[in-house]
């Protein structure tokens, strides 16, 4: 699989080719981009002006270090040590919310092989002294490993850490048995349990309220081009709005609302996570994450994952989680 290849867009024109603004976005084919998928499939950067061009990159690292160098302008994905260390540095700042962690909805999903779990790696305290798949240290996944090691109260230096450099890598080696665990996105976690290849053995969700990604831009960007920024947010803050109200509800017994509406958004989604395929509507409707439909910023979150990262010896003791993020745009 390459590093990198470009995200198909099929766009309706809402206004003349020549007043259309080319913008470029990285980002992952992950459903947790769902808000951007939603908002350019339903045409609303074409009604801001805005030409997307998209970029899909295997994991989180590769958005942030594009971003900084300028091959794009803007970026949506998880926060990592880089994006911190970038963000301290002045080159990316934080502008709007990507889904978070929340109890009672789907998160990341800590999953075990089918070879560890017949040797008692049952539950998440488990974890000591295994072998655990993340796709970067300073990682998202590394981060939530940390923080299960401080629940669960032990070592996280016991743990033998694999980088496999992107959430594909992570679930086939959970899958061949090379590694006892990772920590995965719902959807690859869905379709390793889906096919019998590996056992779940805790959500995330159920730990820990995390704000796990972010919506970048270019310091370059946000320096000259400050009214595009404004029309880029205001586009995704309506994909936001109907990526929540679409896939975020719950009846009265807390199930989860599956019905036409849904399956519209997922449809839509699955477009971008599975280009090419008629399948993956049904994972990414059962595997959406939480999203603030506002996509605001959970703040004090972000500057306890400075700390922690800090503490880690991974992002610099001079960054400040004030100038990882720009609220100016989202209030």
């Amino acid at each position: 699989m390459c590093a990198r290849s470009r995200l198909s867009l099929i766009i309706a024109l809402l206004a003349p080719a020549g007043a259309q603004e080319r913008v470029t976005v990285g980002t992952q084919r992950l459903a947790s981009s769902g808000a951007l998928f939603i908002a350019a499939a339903q045409g609303y950067f074409k009604a801001e002006g805005l030409d997307i061009e998209m970029t899909a990159y295997p994991s989180a690292q590769p958005v942030v270090e594009a971003l900084s160098l300028g091959a794009t302008d803007f970026g949506l994905t998880e926060f990592t040590a880089t994006a911190f260390n970038l963000a301290g540095k002045g080159a990316i700042k934080a502008i709007a919310a990507q889904v978070r962690e929340k109890r009672d909805y789907e998160g990341n999903e800590v999953v075990t092989s089918n070879g560890a779990y017949s040797k008692g790696l049952h539950k998440l305290e488990d974890l000591a002294d295994k072998s655990v798949a993340i796709s970067q240290l300073g990682s998202s996944f590394h981060y939530q490993l940390g923080q299960i090691a401080r629940a669960k109260r032990f070592d996280l230096a016991g743990i033998l850490l694999k980088p496999l450099h992107s959430p594909d890598a992570m679930a086939s080696a959970v899958a061949a048995g090379q590694v006892d665990a990772a920590i995965l996105p719902a959807q690859y976690a869905r379709e390793l349990l889906a096919a019998s290849q590996a056992k779940l053995i805790g959500c995330y969700s159920e730990l820990d309220e995390q704000q796990l990604g972010a919506l970048f831009a270019s310091a370059k960007v946000l320096a000259t081009r400050r009214a595009t920024v404004e029309k880029f947010v205001r586009a995704y803050r309506r994909g936001a709005a109907d990526y929540a109200a679409a896939l975020l509800r719950h009846e009265r017994y807390g199930k989860r609302v599956s019905d036409a509406k849904s399956r519209e958004a997922a449809t839509i989604i699955a477009r971008y996570v599975y280009p090419g395929q008629s399948s993956g509507i049904a994972t990414v409707e059962a595997s959406a994450y939480f999203m603030d439909p506002q996509a605001r910023l959970d703040f004090a979150d972000i500057a306890r994952q400075v700390e922690w990262y800090q503490a880690q010896g991974l992002v610099d003791k001079s960054v400040d989680a004030r100038n990882v993020v720009d609220l100016t745009y989202i209030k």
